[in-house]
């Protein structure tokens, strides 16, 4: 009696149970160095990285983890631990791994809120902040510009006595102080739309903080108006606005957030447009001039009070603290800050994105406004900020000692020279402090940062000794060895993304564009092998099976696929320059993300590396080349 041959579809079942063993396996031993199931809070993936929110990262043994097979790196950011395991393979293994921990149907945005929970109150607040911020980031940058290139051309007589001139100037003094007049509007738009509510809101809430019919605020301390009073069931209300209440626009933003998300869930369906809003809209109003202001005009003062009695009774260390904190506790007119954002350059000096944002905060702060340094780098990676406190701090003792006093008020920095007292040597010992500032937050900042990155470096050098391209297989594209521009741009070697993963090659060799707009495009005929649930990534594979990953933005994943539009499907053939995504460029910026385009070759030849060099490829150029 003879052998029957197995049945082709019982051969492939076989093939999926032994990926299964092998991908629960796998489970077994990532459950086994994170400190077991009970220490799992929650799990996702994104394109590449399988994200997991423990509720305890320190036992979670990280080189263990990177010796696990199919993990090519492992780290913790973001309150997350991060595997990398490339495209496609990240999805096989989450389905075993998330049936395994019984942690199934958890999406990236429910992990967000599992990893916030695990933040300290200082931490949350100190996100918050950088959040906010980042929104209005554009606008305090450009105000800065224009505000040292009028102070500049200010204190030129040609500029005073020419027509011309002194109308430019004129003009660039006005588009300089705009934001400024409106920033408890721009602040409260933002913080409502970063604590999940409707921002038009948070606008209207913004404006009525500023409405002409209120006393000014300046106005009201220094006396000069009369400020009408009401009466609310027997509660005394001054109608004063909140010019400068930065403080009180942030909580007036959480407070509109809440109450929108609350009456849109309590309200029925068929009345919620025009309750929900008047509801939220009058609501806010009451709470910001009867608890709100009040509680936030206290808080604010009570720290400047403070802050004040240790300058006058407390010597140097009064000195140190004021200027030491000055950055935490007050939001504009900052400057010791300025060392901490040039030692945070420094050690990011090959990231694109990182010289965006230290070089124009550098600038703006070199004429007094702070705000971009502050929330864009201090704030957001915590290091600089710790850095620039030291410097302040080390500064203010300085200018106590110096005995260096100022002759009025309302400028820093570069500006400030105007107002310095020349006694005891006082313009000297100006540019000495800020000297201290600068050289002390810098070195500080820089020592943190290595501190703070010293354990990513170790696990990246780990990762390029022992994780080799291995594959044989080669890249067939319409001209052999020829890779077509995937988007319209600048195209430079991958190591020049902004993404530490991807710059190191972890998931493979490649190049980054960064992209005139957002349409991308197929670098070499192939097929569709992946497409990314959120749009913002797609694998590719040609003829003979090599992998392509295409990548849109760092941290893309987060936008839950707003403002990006998918345009093949799985299992599509697709060629050379065919459009396969299209994504809002200026979207991706407004939410603090780089919208540079990765092309990673996951497979190529023993031995073969890309080959490209920095230059701006339109559609059917070459942007890199197999060698």
């Amino acid at each position: 009696m003879g052998t029957e041959p197995v049945p082709k579809q019982n051969n492939t079942r076989r093939r999926e149970m032994g990926k299964n063993n092998e991908y629960l396996e796998i489970s077994k031993q990532i459950v086994a160095n994170i400190g077991g199931m009970d220490n799992i809070q929650g799990t996702a993936h994104c394109a590449t990285r399988l994200r997991i929110v423990l509720k305890d990262n320190d036992l979670a043994d990280i080189e263990k983890l990177e010796d696990i097979d199919k993990v090519k790196g492992a780290f913790i950011a973001g309150n997350q631990l991060q595997l990398i395991l490339g495209a496609g393979t990240v999805n096989d293994v989450y389905e075993v791994f998330a049936e395994y921990t019984n942690t199934q149907n958890m999406s990236l945005g429910d992990l967000k809120e599992e990893s916030a929970k695990r933040q300290n109150p200082l931490q949350a607040v100190i996100k918050a902040l950088s959040d906010v911020f980042i929104g209005i980031m554009p606008a305090l940058l450009a105000a800065a510009l224009l505000m040292g290139i009028t102070s500049v051309l200010g204190g030129l007589e040609v500029v005073k006595t020419h027509d011309t001139l002194y109308a430019i100037n004129r003009l660039v003094s006005l588009a300089s102080t705009g934001i400024f007049a409106i920033l408890p509007m721009a602040v409260c738009y933002s913080a409502v739309k970063r604590f999940g509510g409707n921002p038009v809101l948070g606008m209207v809430i913004g404006a009525i903080m500023l409405d002409s019919s209120l006393a000014n605020a300046y106005q009201a301390a220094q006396g000069t108006v009369d400020i009408e009073v009401i009466r609310l069931f027997g509660l005394k209300i001054e109608m004063v606005g909140f010019q400068g209440g930065i403080i009180i626009a942030l909580m007036m933003g959480f407070v509109v957030a809440k109450l929108d998300k609350f009456f849109n869930k309590v309200i029925p369906d068929v009345i919620k447009l025009l309750v929900a809003p008047m509801l939220t809209v009058f609501i806010s109003t009451v709470l910001l001039f009867t608890l709100v202001g009040p509680a936030g005009r206290i808080l604010s003062n009570g720290i400047t009070d403070g802050l004040m009695w240790g300058t006058e009774h407390l010597g140097a260390f009064g000195y140190a603290l004021f200027a030491g904190v000055q950055q935490i506790v007050v939001i504009t007119g900052l400057h010791h800050i300025i060392g901490a954002v040039l030692g945070y350059l420094s050690l990011n000096w090959k990231n694109l994105k990182a010289r965006e944002l230290c070089i124009p905060s550098f600038c703006s702060t070199l004429f007094g406004i702070s705000e971009p340094a502050i929330f864009g780098v201090n704030l957001r990676y915590k290091f600089p900020l710790i850095g620039g406190c030291i410097g302040g701090a080390v500064a203010g003792a300085y200018v106590y000692y110096s005995k260096l006093t100022a002759l009025g008020f309302g400028t820093t920095a570069l500006p400030g020279m105007a107002i310095a007292n020349p006694a005891h040597h006082g313009y000297i010992n100006y540019i000495i402090a800020h000297a201290i500032a600068i050289m002390i937050g810098f070195v500080c900042t820089v020592i943190f940062g290595k501190m703070w990155s010293a354990p990513d470096k170790n696990k990246n050098d780990k990762k390029n000794d022992t994780k080799e391209n291995d594959t044989t297989k080669a890249v067939i594209t319409e001209e052999p060895g020829a890779v077509y521009a995937a988007a319209e741009g600048t195209v430079k070697d991958i190591e020049a993304s902004t993404d530490p993963t991807f710059a190191n090659k972890v998931l493979g060799d490649g190049v980054v564009i960064f992209p005139e707009d957002g349409t991308v495009m197929a670098p070499c005929k192939a097929t569709v092998s992946l497409v990314y649930p959120t749009g913002h990534a797609i694998g590719l594979t040609t003829a003979d099976g090599a992998e392509i990953l295409i990548h849109c933005g760092v941290d893309t994943v987060n936008m839950n696929g707003e403002g990006f539009e998918t345009l093949v499907k799985e299992g599509q053939e697709v060629t050379a320059e065919e459009a396969l995504i299209r994504f809002d460029i200026d979207l991706v910026k407004k939410h603090g993300y780089s919208p540079e385009i990765l092309v990673i070759f996951t497979e190529l030849p023993e031995g073969k590396t890309i080959k490209t060099e920095e230059k701006h490829i339109a559609k059917n150029d070459k942007m890199a080349e197999i060698v």
